[in-house]
């Protein structure tokens, strides 16, 4: 069975149009990249973990900040090239990318150094267009926007 992921993509309404919140991804293997190199807030359940019970959590641990109380709308799930699904939910609500407070990992670095190092979830977010979200996020999670778009046009 294919690894899953869950999280939560934030938009909100500005004078210039719809924006959504994206997070770059932490570590050094990210560090230099931009293109492709942003994700939505997102992770890996845990056993027995619902998977918006997930996506909530995941938001939480990545961007220290509680998901909003609103309503979530699931934008359903795509397959990573990485074989990975993860699947979305969408909501509408503005937060201040300046409070995000980004949980930590810990991985080997320098590679084969035998030394452990921690480093950011995410290094920073930033609210975006679709059209520069487009070209931001890793391509697997692209097909999002476009679903997104696609719900806003309809209500």
């Amino acid at each position: 069975m294919a690894k899953q992921s869950a999280g939560v993509l934030l938009h909100r309404q500005t004078a210039t149009g719809v924006e959504l919140l994206l997070a770059h991804m932490g570590g050094p293997l990210w560090e230099r990249e931009d293109e492709h190199a942003w994700t939505v807030p997102k992770g890996e359940p845990e056993e027995g973990e619902e998977l918006l019970d997930a996506a909530r959590r995941e938001f939480r641990e990545e961007l220290g900040l509680a998901v909003p109380d609103v309503g979530l709308v699931e934008l359903g799930s795509a397959r990573q090239s990485s074989g990975k699904v993860v699947t979305l939910w969408a909501g509408r609500a503005d937060v201040d990318v300046a409070t995000i407070v980004p949980g930590t990992f810990t991985m080997q670095w320098p590679p084969r150094s035998g030394r452990t190092a921690r480093f950011p979830e995410v290094d920073r977010a930033q609210w975006f267009s679709p059209e520069q979200a487009r070209v931001k996020l890793v391509r697997g999670q692209v097909v999002f926007v476009e679903r997104l778009l696609a719900l806003l046009a309809r209500t």
